[in-house]
């Protein structure tokens, strides 16, 4: 018979001495209880930005070299990633291939709980050859507790191939067996309820994720100053913020802006160049790919 991991010296499993009552308290309390333990989350990220910052350059390079970023997970942690990877194309324009989230248990455990798919390593090792990862590619295992098979599995199996690794987890003393390039580790402590790491745990990690993602694209030139430059105009939310971005940037009033990105085909980049160099759609586009596609260097002197 397989022996039962005993997981109950996982700080994320340990009962939160700041909770011990909350079962005894009004509606305002329960709220202020939590929101005060949400704050230090901040900080815990805070702590890991070195980390952080090299899984950064680790992603940027990969892309460079035509790979992707995968995310791992299980549970929370695979919803997280899905999250983040989905939300990529419309905010940066991005292939849907560039990143890509990869959960236990498949689509369906996106919208319900199968908790017996996280504990076969063997399964996240195929996931990996399912998903065509090369060693181009970076492979971001998220196992808040340190512990899922899944996660481990596939970064057994990026590994092997080559693949750029990075694992996230919320727990000290926790490594995986496999050797990876970066471990992004915040220490968010016992939970509000205990062991239910969708809380702070999964705060911490949407945060992380949100950065992983952010920064990268800036430094593949997705951002032009603080704006979203390479957005898929795809609704009419975005079709305004798409305007909005032109007018903000030219000065140009709204017929003018919109007008404008007409003619440069809805690419805002190439909008903002079209303007600031006064030249037509082609050239503006031979321009932006002679400078990897960032606009500040096509306008900086401008």
């Amino acid at each position: 018979m397989k022996q039962k991991k005993d997981r109950s010296k996982l700080i994320t499993e340990q009962r939160n001495p700041n909770t011990f009552e909350i079962d005894c308290k009004s509606t305002l309390e329960i709220v202020d209880i939590i929101n005060a333990e949400d704050t230090k989350m901040i900080g815990t990220v805070y702590n890991e930005r070195h980390n952080i910052t090299k899984a950064i350059d680790l992603i940027v390079a990969s892309f460079k070299q035509g790979g992707s970023l995968f995310y791992v997970g299980a549970g929370t942690s695979g919803r997280l990633g899905v999250l983040d990877a989905s939300e990529c194309p419309p905010t940066f324009g991005t292939d849907p291939k560039l990143v890509r989230g990869i959960i236990a248990g498949g689509t369906e455990a996106l919208t319900r709980s199968i908790e017996g798919a996280e504990d076969r390593h063997e399964d996240g090792e195929q996931a990996i050859k399912d998903n065509g990862i090369t060693a181009q590619d970076t492979v971001v295992g998220i196992a808040t507790g340190g512990t899922t098979p899944f996660v481990h599995g596939a970064l057994v199996q990026a590994t092997r191939i080559g693949a750029t690794t990075i694992f996230l987890c919320c727990n000290p003393n926790i490594n995986p067996t496999e050797k990876v390039d970066v471990i992004i580790r915040p220490i968010t402590g016992q939970e509000v309820i205990t062991g239910s790491t969708r809380m702070k745990a999964g705060t911490a990690t949407k945060l992380i994720l949100n950065t992983l993602t952010t920064a990268s694209m800036i430094k593949m030139g997705k951002v032009y100053e603080n704006l979203m430059v390479d957005l898929q105009v795809k609704n009419e939310k975005l079709k305004d913020r798409a305007e909005r971005i032109i007018m903000t940037v030219t000065n140009l009033d709204r017929d003018t802006a919109d007008k404008l990105l007409n003619k440069a085909k809805g690419n805002v980049k190439t909008a903002i160049v079209m303007h600031k160099l006064q030249i037509d759609y082609e050239e503006a586009r031979k321009k932006l790919e002679e400078n990897e596609d960032f606009v500040r260097n096509v306008v900086m002197d401008k």
